[in-house]
C-alpha cells in the first residue's frame, strides 16, 4: 500500500478539497484546507497526488485506511490464481485409467486451472515414442470440448508432455449442454 500524506505532510501549496460526502469545496490554499479539516475534527488526506492541483479529502484517516484495506482484501479475494495440475501417464495406460484421469483433468480445467499431461517412458519404452504421442492424442480427444493447447506435445528427456488450458467459450457450451441434459432427465 502506498504512503498516503495527511495534514501537515501535504506539500502542495494549493489543493482541490472534497468533503466526506463527496461534495466539492473548491480549490484553496493548504492552510485554509487544513483549517476546515481541524474545525470539523477530521483529517485532510491527499487522495490524488498526481492531479493538478492535488485532490484532498476531509475525512477520518483511520476510517479511510480501514476502507482501503477492506477494498484491497476484497480485490485479492476475487483474483483467481491459475494453478498447473499434472497428470502422469505411461504408454501402457489402459482406456479405463485414461478415462478416469481425463475426468480429473476435466474437473481441473472447469475450475480454471491448466493441466500438464506427462507420459513417462521407462527403460526401452523410449524407443517407441509414437505410443506416447498416441496416448496424448487420445487424452486430448477426451478433453477437446473444454480445453485448448497451451503448449503442444513435446519431448523432454524421458518424458513427453503437453499443457492444456481451459477454453472459456468451449466451457460455456459444455456447461450449457450439461444443464440441458440435467433438465431433460428431470422432465
Amino acid at each position: 500500500m502506498r504512503k498516503v500524506r495527511i495534514n501537515n505532510e501535504i506539500t502542495a501549496p494549493v489543493v482541490r478539497v472534497v468533503d466526506a460526502e463527496g461534495g466539492m469545496l473548491g480549490i484553496m490554499a493548504i492552510s485554509d484546507a487544513l483549517k476546515i479539516a481541524y474545525d470539523r475534527g477530521l483529517d485532510l488526506v491527499e487522495v490524488a497526488p498526481q492531479a493538478n492541483p492535488p485532490v484532498c479529502r476531509v475525512i477520518d484517516f483511520g476510517k479511510y485506511q480501514y476502507e482501503q484495506h477492506k477494498r484491497e482484501k476484497q480485490q485479492r479475494k476475487q483474483q483467481h490464481q491459475t494453478q498447473l495440475k499434472e497428470i502422469r501417464l505411461k504408454i501402457v495406460t489402459d482406456t479405463h485409467d485414461l478415462d478416469f484421469k481425463a475426468r480429473h483433468a476435466r474437473e481441473f480445467l472447469l475450475e480454471g486451472n491448466k493441466v500438464k499431461v506427462t507420459v513417462l517412458f521407462r527403460g526401452r519404452e523410449i524407443t517407441h515414442k509414437e505410443f506416447g504421442e498416441q496416448i496424448l492424442q487420445q487424452f486430448w480427444q477426451r478433453l477437446e470440448d473444454v480445453a485448448k493447447f497451451d503448449q503442444p506435445i513435446r519431448e523432454e528427456g524421458r518424458t513427453m508432455t503437453m499443457i492444456l488450458a481451459p477454453d472459456k467459450e468451449k466451457i460455456k457450451k459444455y456447461q450449457k449442454l450439461m444443464q440441458q441434459q440435467s433438465n431433460d432427465e428431470q422432465d
